[in-house]
């Protein structure tokens, strides 16, 4: 074995940048971006600087590696994520959330076993993301209207949409860059429902699990805002400068700069009826009212040092004229994976000017701790964090149409467009020309995407928005490996090694553990990534050991699903784990067995239908 390393250097190679890979893609605050660009130059810098000529003796040109952004299952799983918004945005789901909204105040268990039942049967056709979206929300409101901790429902509805996602091969973009490297690599495809009964078996007692037993091992946990009214509510008050102010005369851009920039100013009242934009060169007078919004202490504070009077309307504020927050409401806001704001600094979020948002307070699991307004300026936003933010009743309605918020507030208010039947047509009828092999996935997909945009159902906007750059560029990274560690060698080197170690075992042990091997990888790093590279690793082994690969791809497209243990995954393990508080070992309480549940039954249905 050592002798046939040393013969494949570009093989090992591949594979120290594999393994450098996964361990960047366990870093929290390396994004999942950064590393894919980061293997795919790997890559293509190594292969142009040490060419690798392949068996047939042509060489492997660096510009291989890129193919991945025009691969087949990475045009389908975009174009089913545009598909999957068109049914958000119109509202095409909202009857499901309105019917499970009233079966819960009449019969709450098994509308609890309705919820799971939806979830996993739109999973199966819709990306788990917006599916979570939809419960959510549903599932808060019911939290907060029958008392019941959040806690107790979130991670159970989050593992039955990775469950439904499992069952067919446009589930999740897991499944479908599985099925599309397996058919690159010559087996035959796997249609839609080819595997749908395996798992409906092991679905059944899993279904059941987080049913009844789930809930039960949930401790209850406090969601991470909910009690968050310590955080001060803003008020809108205007300070009215006096003639003795340091600041008459000055700049309001040298006003601000004596209060270190803490001065947030809206506008400026001189006389009754003009109103001045607060641009930096407006020279302040006697008499001019500084229209700000703060908590009660910093406003107090703020007129006291500009020696000015704090005023709500025409009276100075006291007992009866006290300060006033502008019908504005508290609410929680989750940071989704397709939200714009990712990545970008609070003081560039423009979540005030851009989405009329008084951020109050931010909570992040992984901190563990409360973030004040001072601490916020510089904090780069990612998904899953929750913002308790001030703003109308309205601005939070429209809020709940845009695909980068969620809003927990728990109301039973819900879209609906007319709209909604044409976008639900398009996906039904999306899945079922793909079902009936009329035309590949990928391309009923697009048709289905034009079809939503022309008539009205999405704007172009609305459709980028729905793509994910994480997805796209962790996919295209996935392939590029796959490529070179098939390509190269190194995937039969690593079958070989495997089936040395497991020599003699029974093909159902070696199944087993292949899928085990595969489970523990997922729950650690990119789903995605685990696929892919597993899917051309498991096909060697079958290979070697002379038994059919449909088994074996199968094993990997399962486990690479059993993403239960960990809240990193998967990505909306962090969007509940946000949402209702969880902890680190919620996730390993709950997931631990249903995933050792699920192993167990896959597998075992995987060698009495394969006969091995």
């Amino acid at each position: 074995m050592f002798d046939l390393l040393l013969t494949h250097p570009h093989a090992i190679g591949v594979m120290i940048l594999i393994v450098i890979s996964l361990v960047l893609f366990t870093r929290d605050r390396i994004p999942y971006e950064t590393t894919s660009l980061f293997v795919l130059i790997s890559l293509f810098v190594g292969f142009q600087l040490f060419p690798f000529k392949q068996l047939n003796g042509t060489v492997l040109q660096p510009g291989d590696f890129l193919l991945g952004f025009g691969h087949k299952a990475l045009i389908a799983v975009c174009a089913l994520m545009v598909v999957g918004e068109g049914l958000i945005r119109t509202g095409a789901l909202e009857p499901v959330g309105r019917i499970l909204t009233r079966m819960w105040r009449s019969h709450p268990a098994l509308s609890y076993l309705a919820t799971i039942l939806t979830t996993v049967g739109l999973s199966m056709f819709i990306n788990d993301t917006p599916v979570v979206v939809l419960m959510l929300p549903i599932l808060v409101g019911v939290a907060l209207r029958t008392g019941a901790p959040a806690s107790t429902f979130l991670i159970p509805m989050g593992f039955a949409a990775i469950l439904g996602g499992m069952a067919t091969t446009i589930g999740t973009s897991t499944n479908l860059l599985v099925v599309s490297v397996a058919e690159d690599m010559g087996m035959t495809p796997l249609q839609m429902f080819d595997f749908a009964g395996l798992v409906a078996l092991a679905g059944v007692p899993a279904i059941l699990y987080l049913w009844l037993v789930a809930p039960r091992l949930l401790p209850e946990r406090q969601a991470p805002l909910s009690s968050n009214m310590m955080v001060a509510r803003l008020y809108t008050a205007q300070i009215r400068l006096g003639p003795t102010s340091p600041v008459v005369g000055k700049t309001l851009a040298a006003a601000k700069a004596r209060f270190q920039e803490k001065l947030r100013v809206e506008s400026i009242q001189r006389g009754q009826r003009t109103a001045i934009a607060p641009l930096p060169d407006v020279v302040l007078r006697a008499g001019d009212g500084i229209n700000v919004t703060d908590t009660q202490q910093r406003l107090r504070e703020l007129a006291h040092m500009l020696g000015g009077t704090l005023c709500v309307g025409d009276y100075e504020v006291d007992e009866h004229h006290p300060l006033r927050s502008s019908g504005r409401q508290l609410a929680e806001a989750v940071i989704t994976p397709a939200s714009s704001l990712i990545g970008t600094c609070i003081r560039d979020a423009q979540l005030g000017s851009q989405h009329n948002l008084l951020l109050l307070g931010l909570n992040r699991m992984k901190q563990h701790s409360k973030r004040r307004m001072t601490d916020l300026e510089n904090l780069e936003l990612q998904s899953g964090d929750v913002l308790l933010v001030q703003s109308t009743q309205e601005n939070l309605d429209q809020l709940k149409h845009s695909p980068g918020f969620l809003v927990l507030d728990g109301g039973e208010k819900l879209p609906s467009t007319r709209k909604a039947p044409l976008a639900l047509l398009v996906m039904i009828s999306v899945v079922l020309v793909a079902a009936l092999k009329i035309l590949p996935i990928e391309i009923s997909a697009l048709i289905g995407c034009v079809v939503l945009v022309v008539t009205g159902c999405l704007s172009w906007k609305d459709a980028f928005n729905a793509l994910s750059s994480k997805v796209i560029l962790i996919i295209v990274a996935s392939l590029a490996m796959g490529t070179a560690l098939l390509q190269t060698g190194g995937s039969d080197i690593i079958a070989r090694a495997f089936v040395s170690l497991t020599f003699g075992a029974p093909p159902s042990v070696v199944l087993a553990s292949v899928m085990l091997m595969m489970g523990v990888l997922t729950n650690i790093v990119s789903n995605n990534a685990a696929a892919v590279i597993g899917t051309p690793i498991a096909i060697g082994i079958a290979q070697s050991l002379g038994l059919p690969l449909e088994p074996f791809v199968l094993a990997v497209l399962f486990a690479a699903n059993l993403s239960f243990v960990t809240p990193m995954g998967y990505q909306t393990n962090l969007l509940i784990m946000n949402a209702a508080g969880y902890k680190f070992g919620d996730f390993v309480r709950v997931g631990l067995p249903l995933a050792v549940l699920l192993w167990i039954s896959l597998t075992s249905l995987l060698v009495f239908s394969y006969k091995l």
